[in-house]
Parts: structure tokens; C-alpha cells; sequence
């Protein structure tokens, strides 16, 4: 019994600690956009090297997934994927930036990284 409780704790860390493949693929472009971003909320957050680092992957993560959703989706429903996205990213960059960085970041957020827009008919 206990071997079993053993592997089936081990099969469970492998799996909640696996990293989603897409997000693996680096991108050349991505990583660029990626740095100019970091480096434009840099300016006002102050990020220590550590979180520059993870901020950095993090928006890289993020264009990856902004890309992929522009191909595949359009209109509003491109619109809603795309807000959708950017609230996570937003959620995501709370375990990275200290609480006084994240009320400035969400205050330059629009500034740097808009929300693009649809034209209704």
C-alpha cells in the first residue's frame, strides 16, 4: 500500500510540475518584444536582476500566447481572449513584482502593453 500512495505521489508531482510545451518554443521576435517591454516597465518599477529575469519570461510567455490567439481568433471574440489573457498575465506578475510595484504596474500596464481595439459595423 504504501508503494502504491508512493507512485501515485511521484506520477502527481511529475505531472503539477511539467511545463505546458507551447510555452517552451521560444520565439526570436517574442524574446525581443519581450525585452523592450521588461525594460520599458523597468524604468518605473526598479525590478531587482531576479525578477527582471522572471518578468522578462513571463511577458515572453505572454506574447507567445498573444500571437497564437491573433492567428487563430478575430473580432470580438479575439478581443475577449485577448483581455482574458491579460488579466492572468496581470495575476501572474503579482508572484513576481512586490505589492508597490503591482499598483504601478497595473497604472502604466495600459500605456505599455495596450488593448487592441475592435471596430464595430
Amino acid at each position: 500500500m504504501k508503494k502504491l500512495i508512493f507512485i501515485l505521489s511521484l506520477f502527481i508531482g511529475f505531472t503539477a510540475f511539467s511545463q505546458d510545451p507551447v510555452f517552451q518554443k521560444s520565439n526570436a521576435t517574442a524574446k525581443e518584444e519581450a525585452i523592450k517591454i521588461t525594460n520599458s516597465y523597468d524604468l518605473q518599477l526598479s525590478l531587482t536582476e531576479k525578477q527582471e529575469l522572471l518578468f522578462q519570461q513571463k511577458v515572453e510567455e505572454f506574447l507567445i500566447r498573444k500571437s497564437k490567439i491573433e492567428k487563430e481568433f478575430s473580432g470580438k471574440e479575439k478581443l475577449d481572449l485577448l483581455y482574458q489573457m491579460q488579466q492572468e498575465e496581470t495575476a501572474e506578475m503579482s508572484d513576481i513584482i512586490t505589492r508597490p510595484q503591482m499598483v504601478v504596474y497595473k497604472k502604466i500596464k495600459p500605456s505599455i502593453q495596450p488593448l487592441d481595439t475592435v471596430e464595430e459595423k
